[in-house]
């Protein structure tokens, strides 16, 4: 059994992701970011950085693993699935999940940083990360356009970038022209297990529809976190 320490996040949504793909069986633990469960001693007792996601794998002698990327590798080394056993094939997959890491995932974050949390609008800033988010939109999309899948079949590197990718609007990047991409988004979001996988835990906001008042409650949530220290990003 698995414990699964988690939030409604991408980082947190990449791990209930490949949980649910790999039939591994899991306890969801969702910890309230607002009220800083992530800073708890016991927590940080399993991921010493403070932030969602982490699992500890109880078959394993409770050994604990963070950082969202770590926890996929883990994952498909545990179950020789989801990622090819192969050097090459399996250097791919590395490859597109860190592009995820380094990439997608800290310029969409900053992009909601600035153009959805922080009070004051810096368009320069916002230009520069929605611009970023974008690139990086184009080089999924170009590569896509003769790839089913990122690297080969369906892998690890496939459910990081999406959990983030399927966020675009909330980070006020759109994809309309961006036909490979959108054709793997949306074939990846049929998956049962991925739409297992989001709703543990679900989130509070649907990112696929414009409800004005609830975008901006949810802002002003995350705001306050982001001012207290208790960013989630992971």
């Amino acid at each position: 059994m698995i414990d699964l320490y988690t939030a409604a996040t991408p980082n947190g949504h990449k791990v209930s992701i490949a949980l649910e793909e790999l039939a591994l069986p899991y306890t969801l633990k969702v910890l309230d970011l607002s009220k800083g469960e992530q800073k708890a001693p016991a927590y940080l007792a399993i991921n010493p950085n403070g932030r969602i996601p982490a699992i500890v794998d109880h078959e394993q002698d409770d050994f604990a693993v963070f950082e969202s990327g770590a926890i996929l590798l883990y994952l498909a080394e545990k179950t020789g699935r989801l990622m090819p056993s192969d050097v090459k094939g399996r250097s791919r997959v590395i490859q597109w999940l860190m592009f995820q890491m380094g990439g997608i995932g800290p310029m969409m974050g900053q992009a909601n940083v600035f153009f959805r949390y922080f009070p004051e609008k810096i368009q320069s800033v916002i230009d520069r990360y929605q611009g970023e988010s974008r690139r990086l939109f184009r080089v999924l999309d170009g590569h896509l356009k003769d790839h089913e899948y990122l690297a080969g079949d369906y892998s690890i590197a496939d459910i990081a970038n999406w959990a983030w990718v399927r966020t675009h609007r909330w980070s006020g990047v759109e994809v309309d022209d961006l036909p490979h991409l959108k054709r793997w988004r949306d074939a990846i979001r049929e998956r049962p297990a991925v739409q297992r996988g989001i709703q543990a835990p679900p989130s509070s906001l649907d990112l696929r529809t414009d409800d004005p008042a609830r975008a901006k409650q949810f802002a002003e949530e995350a705001r306050k976190m982001l001012e207290t220290g208790q960013s989630s990003r992971a």
